[in-house]
């Protein structure tokens, strides 16, 4: 049966568990430079109408490693939804890959995709949420903890795609999950109340970061103005001004935390240099594990596993 990968909670809690000890594994063995081709002769298009450096360059490093074919198919590619319907390109994809990445603005786009497509599906990213970004934060908040025990993270900024994905590991994984946003910007209320109801967790929406952080194990933030929002940048500014993550944001959390970021990051708007380059930022670690938690994803659905 086919599988996607288009929101977490597509996993069970024990499939996330095991998705993290294959992305270990597979980890373990491109450090040692193991010949490990799973996805010999296989190939992945990568369907982007939205820009990107860390996804296509994980995505297809990481398959390219594993012994397979990557293959970029930008806006001027494929325009989706104007030029083909998403139904029609979809199943053409299929015919010819044994699955699909898609990096999309619209997230309607991706699940008329994932309907459609003969072959596994995983977002890399739509307006909506960003499960694998999330799964690589969790990843790395293992490797630098050791575990999920009492965890608090307190996400500062804007309640985006980030946000949703957090509230959907929050279905699967017990957490203590704040997002500390303007009273504007909270994140969608279905997800949230779905977060919620599941009983799994603690999550919270708080428009006060300096309370929000107390206790905090991570503070995680993200740009204030995403990609189709730059129009709005300066009216955000002022907007979010007091959700920047500084130095004495960071103190406020009354223990040693750490600090997460997506990337990319506007240094100096949404958090500092002195909070990007401190002994707290585990950014690149998290970037890093953006491709290892993919491979075991992109693993798991085709059946490698």
């Amino acid at each position: 049966m086919k599988r996607d990968f288009l929101h977490i909670t597509d996993f069970t809690a024990d499939e996330i568990h095991e998705t993290f000890s294959i992305a270990k594994e597979v980890k373990a063995r491109f450090k040692r430079r193991e010949k490990y081709k799973p996805f010999k002769d296989h190939s992945l298009a990568m369907v982007f109408t939205k820009e990107s450096a860390r996804t296509r360059i994980s995505f297809e490093t990481g398959f390219s490693r594993m012994g397979g074919h990557a293959i970029y198919l930008g806006p001027s590619d494929i325009a989706i939804g104007k030029r083909e319907a998403v139904k029609d390109i979809a199943r053409v994809i299929a015919r010819y890959n044994d699955v699909i990445m898609a990096r999309l603005f619209d997230h309607a786009h991706l699940l008329t995709m994932a309907e459609y497509s003969s072959v596994p599906v995983i977002n890399g990213l739509t307006d909506y949420n960003h499960p694998c970004q999330i799964m690589a934060d969790m990843l790395t908040i293992l490797e630098h903890r050791g575990n999920f025990d009492d965890l608090k993270v307190v996400y500062v900024g804007d309640g985006n795609n980030i946000v949703h994905s957090w509230l959907k590991m929050a279905e699967r994984i017990p957490l203590h999950f704040v997002c500390a946003c303007p009273g504007d910007y909270t994140p969608d209320a279905k997800t949230f109340n779905d977060a919620k109801a599941a009983g799994i967790s603690e999550v919270e929406i708080s428009h006060d970061p300096k309370t929000a952080v107390k206790g905090a194990d991570i503070v995680y933030t993200d740009v204030w103005a995403s990609m189709g929002q730059k129009a709005e940048a300066e009216e955000r500014k002022k907007r979010f001004e007091g959700f920047q993550v500084n130095d004495e944001l960071m103190a406020a959390t009354g223990k040693k935390s750490f600090f997460m970021h997506c990337l990319p990051a506007e240094r100096g708007v949404e958090t500092t240099d002195s909070v990007l380059e401190s002994e707290a930022s585990i950014i690149f670690d998290e970037a890093e594990n953006r491709m290892h938690v993919q491979n075991a994803i992109m693993l798991k659905v085709c059946g490698k596993v």
